[in-house]
């Protein structure tokens, strides 16, 4: 199961360190809601759901350390406004991220098939749920940090709920039926993992989240086992298409030659969309801060 209840903190010098969450100048603030996000009756109000804060930075390749030190600096002030009695909203941060291996709480290194003091890309080790991981253009990332108290007290019940967006994305927008996998966390299509999922769970607030492969290069997977699990391979959304690019299934044949900006927009819309029904919440689309070195 890829999820973890209680901090910790690691160190260990081949990994990279964990820099301090800054915020921007307010006058160079980005926002990257789409216009068709913007002007869903459900951002209207937050009266008959449950707020949520979406961060939207979908477009933009963010570094891996910093979207985390932000998600713990957000956690941190979700747990103050709970002992306040203050918290009125859940939070949603999507993203793509800079070419980066992350590894769980207890993931083996035996999992890294590269010498960690060489390695192509940043590495670091984690607190969510999980093994090893590789994150990188052309996967959109979504980071729910949401109070359990308001949903269900049951982190079964939010892995296969994450798990479901996934699933209703792949469904809805391209007709590709995936499905889960008895004691694997995920979203499959055949033996083909397209989504990972770890997260984190403290005082019933959550973090991490999950990871789909839209046009990602699969390439950086093979210097890993990915999640662990030997006798299975990774996919994308763009793979899939192209291989099913002679189907009669709905929407294939358009969608087989629409280019990675337009297919990164759609699956981006659909899973904002799928995420609001899944979890009943109302967004307020926020001016996401500028990561700055």
């Amino acid at each position: 199961m890829n999820l973890i209840i209680e901090m910790v903190v690691f160190t260990n010098s081949m990994f990279c360190s964990i820099p301090t969450w800054k915020l921007g100048n307010p006058s160079k603030i980005k926002q990257h809601c789409s216009t068709d996000i913007l002007k869903s009756p459900t951002l209207i109000s937050c009266q008959a759901k449950r707020c949520c804060d979406c961060y939207d930075m979908y477009k933009e390749l963010v570094p891996y350390a910093k979207a985390w030190s932000w998600q713990k600096t957000i956690v941190d002030e979700r747990k103050a406004q709970i002992e306040r009695d203050e918290d009125l909203a859940d939070t949603l941060i999507v993203l793509q991220h800079q070419p980066v291996y992350t590894l769980g709480t207890g993931s083996s290194e035996e999992n890294i098939l590269f010498d960690v003091k060489n390695a192509s890309f940043e590495l670091y080790r984690t607190e969510r749920g999980g093994e090893v991981t590789y994150h990188g253009p052309g996967q959109l990332v979504m980071y729910p940090i949401i109070n359990l108290r308001y949903h269900k007290m049951d982190l079964h019940w939010y892995l296969r709920s994450l798990e479901e967006v996934i699933i209703r994305v792949l469904s809805s927008s391209f007709s590709i039926v995936a499905s889960r996998i008895d004691g694997l966390t995920g979203v499959w299509v055949g033996g083909r993992k397209l989504a990972a999922i770890g997260i984190r769970v403290s005082q019933w607030v959550t973090y991490h989240g999950l990871a789909l492969n839209v046009t990602t290069d699969l390439s950086p997977f093979q210097q890993i086992v990915p999640c662990g699990i030997h006798d299975r391979q990774v996919g994308s959304i763009k793979g899939l298409l192209r291989e099913h690019s002679h189907s009669n299934g709905r929407g294939t044949e358009n969608l087989q030659d629409i280019d990675d900006v337009q297919l990164i927009d759609i699956t981006h819309k659909s899973l904002v969309k799928e995420f609001c029904e899944v979890f009943q919440v109302d967004l307020q689309c926020k001016p996401s801060p500028l990561l700055i070195s």
